[in-house]
């Protein structure tokens, strides 16, 4: 695949939430707890137990099988009821978790992990060694239908128990990027008698060892997790190291805009995230209210180009693509200036970024036609061009709900590519899984994804539309002590 541009969210968010959901101390000097302290009031008072917090979210999880999750919104969830043997600080350093402590072998092919003692899944279940290898096992293994995870876990191969509580990772080959991942939530610890009880239906019945424990998920209202009496093994992200203050969340799941904004200004959710931009200058200003905004990093919503179908297999027909599809309109139309345009299939601050593709595309409808023109197609009565007695077409595929204004973006591709002679055939889909995955029905399909590491973005660019940001509102009032 080849592609084109514009944003998601979790790393970030993920950072955020684990220290709002565990509890984290007002005393804590980074900058996410600084931001989670928030919800706690301007004044920074001294958290103390007990309170509900209600967290609105643009669209539902998936699935809360951390394994067979796609979407960066169950990471909300997921952050809250599970845990990860690492994890990742804002410096890009990694820090124990679930494990003490790790070596990896001269060849950079596998890695020992000493694990805590006192851990426990919420069902009771002892964490060990043994259930390390079970959900690394479990990935891997095609009847799960692993998702975003496996991806994240290669090139593991297999795990080797040494004692209870040691546990040594073998990979394919070496690996740079195989440390952090094991940090990102999507390859949390499951408990291993959940899946054998539950099969398919385990993300329905989520257990792992995180400072929240699942109660409910009512379809498409909300999903509510409680405090895990007991917890003590948060990481050095989070300043309260013990159990969460709070006694319940419920995530509520909103995706109309105007609702979720509402919510949020009316008292009936404290938080929400993804705050729409024309919703922005008069939160900011508004005393009520705190909002946050952050980019997070890794691959800016991109424009994913089919390369197996003709005619997007000719080189010069992605370059009219890239050429045609005005990005800075689309970015400042769409956006008001609160998001800053992506250039480069890595976000600032990654390692490789490329400062210098910065303002190195340029719109050029008349070359892009002149292109198309050189492949053959040539302009029709209806203005859409033709090649052998056939429409030149691109099937753009998006999902469902409009999450950040994909769809939008859809609306005003299509709208610029008309004008060199392309039609665009938008389908909006929940399941673009099966469509884009299994079937490939697709020329141009809308995707990103946030980590860390420069290896996890795929595919090669053409263009990219806008940096991904998150911004979330809190009501600064009557929150104090949660």
């Amino acid at each position: 695949m080849k592609a084109i541009q514009a944003g998601m969210k979790y790393l970030a968010l993920a950072a955020v939430l684990l220290m709002v959901l565990s509890g984290c101390s007002s005393a804590a000097k980074d900058g996410g707890a600084k931001a989670a302290g928030a919800v706690q009031g301007a004044d920074q008072a001294k958290p103390v137990p007990g309170g509900e917090l209600t967290f609105g979210l643009a669209t539902s999880p998936d699935t809360l099988d951390p394994h067979r999750s796609g979407l960066a919104v169950a990471v909300r969830v997921f952050r809250t009821i599970y845990d990860s043997l690492v994890v990742q600080l804002p410096d890009g350093s990694i820090k124990p978790w679930l494990a003490t402590e790790w070596s990896v072998s001269p060849d950079g092919k596998s890695y020992t992990f000493k694990l805590r003692k006192d851990v426990k899944f919420q069902d009771g279940t002892p964490f060990n060694a043994e259930a390390v290898k079970f959900n690394y096992d479990r990935i891997i293994d095609p009847q799960t239908k692993a998702a975003n995870a496996l991806a994240l876990i290669r090139p593991y191969k297999s795990a080797e128990v040494v004692d209870e509580y040691t546990v040594k990772l073998n990979l394919e080959t070496p690996s740079q990027a195989f440390l952090g991942n094991l940090s990102q939530a999507m390859l949390g610890i499951v408990s291993p008698a959940a899946p054998k009880k539950y099969g398919d239906q385990l993300g329905k019945h989520p257990v792992g060892t995180g400072p929240f424990k699942f109660v409910k998920w009512d379809e498409n209202a909300e999903i509510q997790v409680e405090k895990n009496e007991g917890y003590k093994w948060a990481p050095e992200l989070v300043g309260n190291k013990d159990q969460a203050y709070l006694d319940k969340i419920t995530f509520k799941i909103i995706p109309e805009e105007a609702t979720r904004i509402g919510g949020v200004q009316s008292g009936q959710v404290l938080a929400v995230e993804t705050v729409p931009p024309q919703n922005i200058v008069s939160l900011k200003n508004d005393p009520k209210f705190q909002l946050y905004k952050a980019n997070t990093g890794g691959l800016p919503y991109t424009l994913f180009i089919n390369v197996r179908r003709p005619p997007w297999n000719e080189v010069k027909a992605r370059q009219a693509l890239q050429l045609a599809v005005d990005v800075d309109s689309i970015v400042k139309t769409l956006y008001l200036g609160t998001y800053d345009r992506a250039w480069s299939p890595l976000t600032p601050g990654i390692l490789g970024y490329d400062p210098s593709l910065e303002n190195s595309i340029k719109p050029d409808p008349v070359k892009a036609g002149k292109l198309l023109d050189e492949l053959g197609w040539v302009k029709g009565a209806d203005g859409i061009r033709e090649k052998d007695g056939k429409k030149l077409t691109i099937h753009y595929v998006d999902g469902s709900p409009n999450r950040e204004k994909r769809n939008d973006i859809a609306v005003m591709v299509k709208q610029q590519l008309k004008q060199i002679g392309i039609a665009v055939d938008v389908e909006i889909t929940k399941d673009t899984a099966t469509v884009i995955y299994t079937n490939g029905n697709y020329d141009l399909y809308g995707n990103s994804q946030v980590n860390s590491d420069p290896e996890a973005p795929a595919g090669i660019l053409l263009l990219r539309f806008r940096q991904s940001r998150q911004a979330y509102a809190f009501r600064a009032e009557g929150s104090g002590g949660r």
